[in-house]
């Protein structure tokens, strides 16, 4: 199920930018960003929160495993031509 950018307005400020912090810790594989002092991860984390309200990223709930993540709109796939239902 995809999460609309609204209701992650809803959220308390800190736990949208954990969900964030864990999205942009997954993205980085060398371990480098351990490195980055305060500033440069909140400019990180406010990117993010940009290209989710833009729909560059979106918030994905899985039912099956009860967990949630941010991915790139790309690697969701989109509901076939046939069917009726909005994307969000």
């Amino acid at each position: 199920m995809l999460i609309p950018y609204d209701a992650l307005l809803q959220l308390p400020p800190a736990t949208l930018d954990n969900l964030i912090k864990e999205y942009l810790f997954t993205q980085i594989e060398d371990g480098s960003f351990g490195q980055t002092d305060d500033a440069q991860l909140q400019n990180a984390i406010n990117q993010c929160k940009q290209a989710l309200k833009q729909g560059e990223l979106i918030v994905e709930f899985s039912e099956e495993d009860e967990s949630i993540a941010i991915r790139q709109k790309e690697q969701i796939i989109h509901p076939n031509s046939d069917d009726k239902e909005p994307f969000f």
